[in-house]
């Protein structure tokens, strides 16, 4: 039987190789590590000598009109258990299976509390010009977040979570989600926002944590970014397109919010000339939410063990099964 070839993509740091025992699957596939991101137009060409890919969370889309072009691929395997990106319905019916994999929950909550942390206390410039022997010792006053008030849009696991570091900084915190806001709040012990309106009005740091679907593509626009204090904090690390790229930037730019904390885009990797790059008042880094060791570990270990299991004729979590 010839050998399978197999996709592992977008290793941007080249690290899956020494994150699982790949040797496992033995002489039946030949892996190739792709470190680069693929073009959107290139994908077809790229990914056409494929029977098996390996997928990190959504940073490659898989599209119906991509499926159809990929006549080789059987196994599609997604870091997580859910991806937005994949139709899981033209993979059912091109005979792809679609698996997953497990992961851990709180790297992402945790690195959106770093980020606003940095940009309220201009960690990022201190560091800097400590590191350089800038002009002087000290360049900024920052501020504090005790006593502020923290808006959390989306109370699931990591805008649970989010709310709890509120409680333990000292933070006055309010939620929303679009559904039961009351009961969830009441378990966390925080107030219950009436509306999004209300949150973005009242709130003087505002955390995204939702996530992106029809529901909430754009919910944040020009309109909403405007309902929100001058000077106040808007924080995302959920995914790009939940807010209006152009009007946050217009806000940040005219200084009418303080500032943005920020680990995804409309477009990943962000183009070199984005604002977002330049602009003083955000603080950003490129989608390292779920970018921790443990969290590899557990990523690769299980592609590797989706990739057996389906080769032995039992695929593990599936996500595409016939229902």
């Amino acid at each position: 039987m010839p050998k399978l070839a197999c996709a592992i993509l977008d290793d941007y740091q080249g690290v899956a190789a020494g994150y699982a025992d790949w040797s496992r699957l033995g002489d039946a596939v030949d892996i190739d590590f792709r470190r680069e991101p693929i073009a959107a137009d290139q994908l077809a060409t790229e990914l056409a000598g494929y029977d098996v890919i390996v997928a990190m969370r959504e940073r490659t889309a898989f599209d119906a009109a991509l499926l159809t072009k990929l006549p080789r691929l059987k196994l599609l395997v997604t870091t997580g258990m859910a991806n937005a990106s994949i139709d899981l319905d033209a993979a059912r019916g091109a005979g792809i299976v679609v698996c997953g994999t497990r992961g851990v929950v709180g790297p992402a909550a945790e690195l959106a509390w770093a980020l606003l942390l940095a940009l309220t206390r201009r960690i990022p410039e201190e560091t800097t010009n400590f590191r350089t022997g800038g002009r002087q010792w000290q360049l900024d006053v920052g501020a504090g977040l005790q006593g502020k008030t923290l808006g959390v849009v989306g109370l699931g696991k990591l805008g649970e979570r989010m709310a709890r570091y509120g409680t333990a900084f000292g933070m006055d915190v309010i939620g929303w989600t679009r559904t039961e806001t009351a009961g969830r709040c009441a378990r966390l012990g925080i107030a219950p926002a009436a509306s999004l309106d209300d949150l973005l009005s009242r709130a003087d740091v505002v955390a995204l944590q939702v996530t992106l679907n029809a529901g909430t593509r754009g919910m944040i626009g020009a309109r909403e970014l405007g309902l929100m204090k001058p000077g106040a904090i808007l924080v995302n690390t959920s995914r790009g397109p939940i807010v209006d790229e152009a009007a946050l930037v217009a806000a940040l730019e005219s200084g009418r919010l303080g500032g943005a904390a920020l680990d995804v885009y409309d477009e990943e990797p962000l183009p070199r000339d984005h604002a977002f790059r330049r602009l003083p008042n955000v603080v950003a880094t490129p989608h390292l939410g779920y970018v921790t060791d443990d969290t590899y570990r557990i990523f690769f270990a299980d592609a590797v063990e989706d990739i057996a299991a389906w080769l032995a004729g039992a695929p593990l979590r599936v996500l595409n099964a016939t229902p």
